[in-house]
């Protein structure tokens, strides 16, 4: 039952890092160490299969296979909000180039017709 909690816990966490404005270093941080806990149980359940079916009884559920199965969701929804975070920050900084891009090119054509507006005027005849 409080596996289920935590379950449910680790969704709603999932939808606040969804909503979350902007990811921090503090927040890369959690990511790398979340990465590598991840990393050394899966070691120890490919060296040790056993652990997995004792910790699921532990928590409430029948197999270990049942509660792999359990934290790859949570995982997986996890990778889905973070990519599209960070798909939504690239487009953003796109835009902002691409604004940049634009307006320096309308400075830039101003200038170039400002001078040869001078040129023309320097090269004109006088009289």
């Amino acid at each position: 039952m409080w596996f289920q909690i935590i379950l449910i816990a680790s969704l709603v966490g999932i939808a606040i890092y969804l909503i979350r404005s902007t990811p921090s270093p503090r927040h890369l941080a959690i990511r790398r160490l979340l990465v590598l806990v991840a990393l050394v149980a899966g070691v120890v359940v490919v060296v040790a299969p056993g652990l997995l079916t004792q910790l699921a009884s532990l928590v409430g559920i029948g197999r270990g296979s049942d509660l792999l199965f359990y934290v790859f969701i949570v995982a997986a929804l996890l990778y889905v909000v973070n990519e599209y975070k960070r798909s939504v920050q690239l487009a953003r900084a796109n835009t902002q180039l691409a604004r940049e891009i634009t307006l320096t090119e309308a400075r830039l054509v101003d200038r170039i017709d400002a001078l040869e507006a001078e040129l023309a005027a320097a090269n004109r005849p006088r009289g």
